[in-house]
Formats: structure tokens, sequence, C-alpha cells
């Protein structure tokens, strides 16, 4: 075992690798004549990961998998964009670097005592295997699949053509392990969030033709053909955020990333959509509760950048923003009747950026009824069991108690229901 390991400097794609402390400690373990300290630490250092992530299983295999799936080199960049042609050069130097990963892993077990062995050849961690809910470690069993196939239909060859399919539809790097990502500005770098919002289209009820024109123009995007960015106007509450949210995580496996982008941020636009140009995923920049007051002039970036601009925006990338103010920048009668000039043009101005968006989708209030049937349906969700009548009569209270009907504001009520309250309001 010894031997494998010190070919792990014959590496020539995968060389990322060598710079991973556990796989120094593996190679350090390989080289030991005896069981050391070295090794507890090691296992020690894989247990806490396996605890971090959920993963179950054998440890070892699993956290150098989870390497190779996620490592970012030129041979994984370019198979997420485009088919890696089997008889190219590149595809010829995986092939090399495959044959030495197989023997990793096929003995990395063995450089472990009996005792550790035992531990972490077959771990289960106390999360359960929560690596099954976490898209960052679910995709493990693809790579199992490649690399411990038994019935060897797998050369190096056809493994390492299955491994740039793989890439080219979970992607590398960050964009492998998350399906949402924001802008740090202190970095100046685009993160992955590790805990997003699990919210599915299922789950917003009601608005079906906003949510099915969403649908159609994400699609029209993740697909290549014409598609437009698209603005969702509406009173509070009613879903405008979630839709986005929701479509995100629908089209995850087709390749779909979302990024949310902060008004602070707005001047780092054009840096965010360069680094977003060399993604071979297609992104929707999220911009949630956009307005702007008379006195902010950041709209300006976002307007050009949208169409106007001498930059145009990348071909994978399209904007989605949220708002509660159709015009986006704040009106005023001042505005119409005031004594400028040419005040139509101080209309047109502030009409501009919203005219930018192809598609306005408009997410109203609920009247009574539709609110009522919000109500009963998260109700049945949440195992309710109240008659119509008195969850009726309950949700009317908690309405008139609040500021109007929302499907937030349903979900608030059940929430409070579902806690162990008979009624919040009673006569």
């Amino acid at each position: 075992m010894a031997a494998i390991c010190t070919e792990l400097n014959q590496l020539l794609v995968f060389r990322n690798l060598l710079g991973d402390d556990v796989v120094n400690g593996l190679q350090a373990l390989a080289e030991a004549d005896t069981a050391d300290d070295n090794e507890y630490a090691l296992a020690a250092i894989l247990i806490e990961w396996a605890e971090a992530t959920g993963v179950t299983g054998n440890i070892p295999e699993n956290y150098v998998l989870g390497l190779i799936g996620c490592d970012q080199n030129i041979f994984s960049s370019t198979a997420e964009k485009l088919a890696v042609k089997a008889e190219s050069s590149l595809q010829e130097a995986v092939v090399h670097d495959i044959a030495i990963l197989k023997k990793l892993l096929a003995g990395i077990s063995t450089l472990f005592s009996a005792d550790v062995r035992a531990i972490i050849a077959d771990y289960r961690p106390l999360t359960g295997d929560a690596a099954r809910k976490s898209r960052s470690f679910r995709n493990l069993a693809v790579l199992r699949d490649l690399f411990f196939e038994v019935e060897n239909k797998y050369s190096p060859q056809a493994l390492a053509a299955a491994l740039a399919r793989y890439y080219h539809h979970y992607g590398c790097g960050k964009l492998a392990g998350y399906s949402a990502f924001k802008w740090d500005s202190r970095e100046r770098e685009i993160v992955g969030i590790e805990h997003t919002d699990p919210v599915q289209l299922s789950d917003i009820i009601g608005y079906d033709y906003q949510k099915n024109e969403l649908i159609r123009n994400t699609e029209a995007f993740i697909q290549g053909r014409p598609a437009n960015n698209v603005l969702l106007v509406g009173a509070r509450g009613t879903g405008k955020s979630s839709s986005v949210k929701a479509v995100a995580n629908h089209y995850f496996e087709e390749g779909l990333r979302l990024i949310e982008i902060a008004k602070s941020d707005f001047e780092c636009i054009p840096e965010i959509m360069s680094v977003l140009r060399q993604w071979g995923k297609k992104c929707i920049l999220f911009i949630d509760d956009l307005s702007f007051e008379e006195f902010e002039a950041e709209y300006k970036v976002l307007k050009s950048l949208i169409d106007g601009g001498m930059e145009i925006r990348p071909d994978n990338v399209l904007i989605y923003a949220t708002s509660n103010r159709r015009n986006l920048i704040k009106e005023t009668w001042d505005d119409r009747s005031g004594d400028e000039l040419h005040r139509q043009d101080t209309i047109n101005e502030k009409i501009s950026l919203a005219d930018r968006f192809g598609i306005t989708l408009f997410y109203p209030l609920p009247n009574q009824e539709e609110y009522f049937k919000i109500v009963e349906d998260i109700a049945l969700r949440n195992g309710i069991r109240l008659t119509g009548d008195e969850l009726r009569t309950k949700a009317l209270r908690w309405e008139m108690s609040h500021s109007g009907r929302s499907g937030r504001l349903a979900k608030q009520f059940i929430d409070y229901l579902a806690g162990g309250s008979s009624d919040p309001y009673p006569e």
C-alpha cells in the first residue's frame, strides 16, 4: 500500500488531492511501519467529517470519493461545460490518474489497524444517513458505482468517459455541492449556501398561472431557447420569493443554480457576471425585495446590465427579481404634476427599470375564499384535525388580528395551531 500512496505523487489531473490534509495523512500512514498516534488522529478527523456530513459506510473511501466528485481541475471544468472526446489527450491523462485512484480506494481501509478499521469501515453517524438529503454528498452513490463496480463493466477508458458525464451533469467544485450561492463582498467571491429553503412548487398554494409561466420560462432557459428576465410583483407574503426558490430546487438536477444578491452588492454585479460567465451551469441571479428610493442611483447599474450596457449579460444567466412595488423606483405626485420642464422624462426614467424585465408576474392578495383554501391545504399537510367550520372561524379571527390575508399569514396561523394552541383568540 505504501507504493500506491507514493504513486499519488504521479497524478497528472487530480493533483489537487495532494494538497488535502487527510490524503497527506493517508500517505504518511502508508509509509509508517507500525500503527502510531497519527493513525488515531486521522481516524478521529474522518469520524468528525462523517458526523458533520451524515455520510455512512466506509469513511476513508467516501472521503476520497467526495474529493474526486467535487474536484475542480482542467478535466472536470471542461467536462462540465462540454463533452470531452474519448480520444483526447486530456482523457488519456485522466485514464492514467484513474488507475492510481482505483488502487488507492481498493486498499485504503487496510492502512488502519483492525480495531480502527472495525469502526470506520462501516460507520453510522448519530444523524443517520443525512447525506441522502444533502446535495453535497448524495452523489457519492454514483461515484461508488463507478469506482467499486464488481462486474468489471468499466475499463479505465470507460470509467473516464463516465466521470466526464458525471461532471457534465452534476458540475464540479462549488457547483457540485450547492444549489444556491451568495456574493461574499469581503472575500470578493461567490460562496455556497449550506442550508437552503427546501420549498417546493407544490407548497405554494394557488397562483397556478404565475407558477406555470415561471416554469415555462425557466425550462426554455435550461434548454437553451430564448427566455426572459422575470419580475415578480405583489403584496407581501404571497409567495413571490418562494416561487423562485422552488423553481431553483425543482431544476437543480437539470443544472440550474441560484445566486442571491443583495442591493448592497449591486456595484459588484459586473464582477459577479464575470465569474458566472465561466460557469457551465445555468444561473438565476435572484434579487429579493427589489425597490429604490428616489435618491438611490444603484438601479442604473442593474438597468444597464439587463439591457443597454456595452457588456452583455452572459448567455447562462437570467435575472429573477421580486418586489412589492410595480415600478421599482418610488414615484411621487410631484413627478406627474411638478414644475420640471420635461416631467415625462422623469416618469419614463422611473419606470424604465421595470420595463427591462420581459415578464412581469403579479401576485395579488387572495380573496377570503382563496385564503380559506390555503389555510385548509396547509392544515391538512400538518395533520390539524378540525372541522371546516372550526378552522375557518379561527382563521378569520387570526386574519382580523393581523395585517390581511396571505399565504405567509396562513402558514403562521397553522404553525400556531400545530404548536399546541387550541384557539389564538377565544371568544
